[in-house]
């Protein structure tokens, strides 16, 4: 039987749609949909237009940077002092891989994806390697906490285990699931997935570390001896994690935190660019930036907001925990969502069809004193995957891969 006060919940809402088909589920069913409906925000949804329209920026000025030549110079003080904190296992690296393919096609986590040519190689595989690169160096394996989701968590488990870890030692590999959140119609109704299941999504790369620390990870990091945290992305085979020189200018320079940045390809281009807010480092989205700004330049003529993220941060732990609890802004992104119509059927829409909620890890840069923008070759390090086709595809991440001497 349905509580009456859930029920007159679900009405105030106007989401009572969400247990159409109770009558038609087993006694276990009915107590598992129940048990969803009490875990979703209504509150998040309702408050759908407002959400829609954003956050507010502050002032906007530009942000130094270590830029290449500079890296170059200090390159070996700086190595010595990342490695140092490698070796000692100050630092930690988190895979965010909560994510699937399905915008290339490919209906698997997105980390299991087939990024070889003539051999088998998958996203996953290629990152390893690249942490096995700093262990030799090191000579220590770096910690490896990978983010999955719900709907990815047990593949991409049984995926790890199927290759044995890729070589990396388990006893240093922790998974951990993020948190998922409702994903509406343009009218803000909540779509169920299965007669006995709302559609949920995950809630953006910005609740990794609360859904770390939901995890029982905390404990583990304090008793590691780990004082820093690399948060990467899944979709760059060349993304380079605990390089000891980035982390190693972070630790020297003083800074609580850290991100890789590229020079941007052309002033326009789609990517977030590393600033300052109300005197804060922050990150702007490229929509958000006006047109005037967009084009200002110094007087070596080099752009004023030059530097875009590649979701590639490092943050200090004390730092982060001391932040706990703090609200992230959400977003509302328009997305694909396979739904049941109200005839019951499975619907898997070609265009989008409503909204998910999200929050990002790159605002949490902005409750940072300091970050240490640390620029890299866009050649060498960043290859995102992100379309079936064009820009940042499978295809173009190949011919850089190429370049950098990676076997196909």
């Amino acid at each position: 039987m349905i509580p009456r006060i859930l029920y007159k919940k679900l009405q105030g809402y106007g989401q009572e749609h969400l247990l159409r088909y109770y009558s038609e589920l087993s006694e276990d069913q009915q107590k598992d949909l129940l048990e969803q409906v009490k875990n979703i925000d209504f509150d998040l949804v309702a408050n759908l237009e407002n959400l829609k329209k954003g956050t507010a920026k502050g002032e906007i000025s530009p942000i130094g940077a270590l830029d290449l030549k500079e890296i170059e110079e200090k390159k070996a003080e700086f190595l010595n002092v990342g490695l140092e904190a490698l070796a000692k296992r100050k630092v930690a690296a988190v895979l965010l891989a909560g994510g699937q393919g399905s915008r290339l096609g490919f209906d698997l986590p997105k980390g299991m994806l087939n990024i070889g040519e003539k051999i088998e190689l998958s996203l996953f595989e290629q990152l390893i390697k690249n942490l096995q690169a700093v262990e030799a160096q090191a000579g220590a394996t770096v910690p490896l906490l990978i983010m999955t989701s719900e709907k990815n968590d047990q593949v991409t488990r049984e995926y790890f285990e199927e290759k044995e870890y890729f070589g990396y030692d388990k006893n240093f590999v922790r998974f951990f699931v993020q948190e998922m959140a409702p994903a509406t119609d343009y009218n803000g109704k909540i779509y169920l997935e299965e007669k006995d299941r709302v559609s949920l999504s995950p809630n953006g790369n910005g609740g990794w570390f609360s859904s770390l620390i939901n995890a029982g990870l905390l404990k583990y990091l304090h008793e590691l001896g780990v004082e820093w945290l690399n948060i990467f992305s899944v979709d760059n085979p060349l993304q380079k994690m605990a390089d000891p020189v980035f982390v190693g200018a972070t630790i020297a320079g003083d800074f609580v935190s850290g991100s890789k940045v590229v020079a941007k390809a052309d002033p326009h281009e789609r990517v977030g660019v590393l600033c300052l807010e109300d005197g804060k480092p922050s990150i702007v989205e490229y929509f958000e930036l006006p047109e005037e700004m967009i084009e200002q330049r110094d007087e070596n003529g080099v752009l004023l907001y030059n530097y875009g993220v590649i979701l590639n941060y490092l943050f200090r732990l004390d730092r982060l925990e001391s932040i706990i609890g703090a609200e992230l802004p959400l977003y509302v992104v328009e997305k694909k969502i396979p739904y049941l119509n109200e005839e019951g059927n499975y619907i898997k829409p070609e265009e989008n069809n409503g909204y998910k909620f999200e929050t990002l890890v790159l605002d949490m840069i902005r409750l940072m004193d300091n970050c240490c923008a640390f620029e890299v070759e866009r050649e060498k390090e960043f290859a995102p995957i992100k379309n079936a086709t064009g820009v940042d595809s499978l295809e173009t991440a190949r011919a850089l891969m190429k370049l950098n001497k990676i076997e196909l």
